[in-house]
């Protein structure tokens, strides 16, 4: 609905805050999880919603923090609670949480194998994952032949009906698939809620999950604070380092939109203010 100002994080600095405010001080360096708005120049927002961010790490690498970073640790440690030797297959791993997965993965000690068009190959290959081409390979053929016993954990982040129940169909006892993002078809949704339902009804061994950022929202934001504050001591000692492919200044959004619809994007693109582009203030 216009008008609409898109951008779901953000890292900047505080110019002012208000006269009750503690906490925040002008001058600090902080990340929001925006939702909407943060193609801006200035924002206004609640101080408890503020996140600590350290001067020590590049913005424009620590802004990929902020959601894409927190959904990917999020999905592994919180809801698929992944365990070292375990086996994990990531669908979508050439984006932003994609690329995120790889390096968290690898961290974690997993056997990865991850879905992506063969340009993309290479960057799933670094990360020590076994890529997949979806455009010419059939995911449960291949994934049966390489892991006959079944995996531990599927990621899924194309949120579809059908993905969901091959992912599911890979699994060995005790497996896990978890969906993030927004169903590909809305008209998905009431079977992709159903799947969740039957799951906890007739449990087989096997589990589903949806993840989404809802309790952030609803006040439960004590394990965000202390998995950003995971994830940005990982990006001060370089235990991960976040794929960016294009900066673009903030006046460029238009053309940054276009390059992410493009479907050639590795990694992540980021918006960073005009008099800033050397590293300072950035979006995402």
């Amino acid at each position: 609905k216009v008008p609409f100002t898109p951008g779901y994080a953000v890292i900047g600095d505080v110019e002012a805050v208000g006269v009750e405010v503690t906490g925040v001080s002008a001058g600090d360096r902080v990340g929001v999880l925006t939702v909407v708005g943060g193609y801006s120049e200035v924002l206004y927002w609640r101080s408890d919603r503020l996140i600590p961010v350290p001067r020590t790490v590049n913005p424009a690498e620590a802004v990929t923090l902020i959601l894409n970073y927190l959904v990917a640790w999020q999905t592994m440690h919180r809801s698929a609670k992944v365990k070292a030797g375990e086996k994990m297959l990531i669908i979508g791993a050439s984006g932003g949480i994609g690329t995120a997965l790889l390096q968290l993965g690898r961290l974690a000690g997993l056997t990865m194998y991850g879905v992506a068009s063969a340009s993309k190959h290479w960057m799933m290959q670094a990360a020590g994952a076994t890529p997949i081409d979806y455009h010419t390979q059939d995911l449960v053929e291949v994934m049966r032949r390489a892991e006959p016993a079944g995996i531990d954990v599927v990621i899924d982040g194309t949120t579809r009906l059908d993905t969901i129940r091959s992912s599911l169909s890979l699994l060995r006892r005790g497996g896990r698939v978890v969906s993030y993002g927004e169903p590909a078809s809305l008209g998905d949704l009431p079977r992709i809620l159903g799947t969740l339902v039957r799951r906890k009804l007739t449990p087989d061994g096997k589990s589903f999950t949806l993840y989404g950022t809802s309790s952030y929202f609803l006040g439960n934001r004590r394990p965000y604070e202390q998995d950003w504050a995971t994830l940005f001591h990982l990006l001060e000692t370089r235990q991960i380092a976040p794929v960016i492919m294009r900066r673009f200044p903030i006046l460029e959004a238009a053309k940054a939109n276009e390059l992410l619809e493009s479907g050639t994007v590795v990694g992540n693109v980021v918006l960073v203010a005009p008099e800033l582009l050397n590293g300072d203030a950035s979006s995402s």
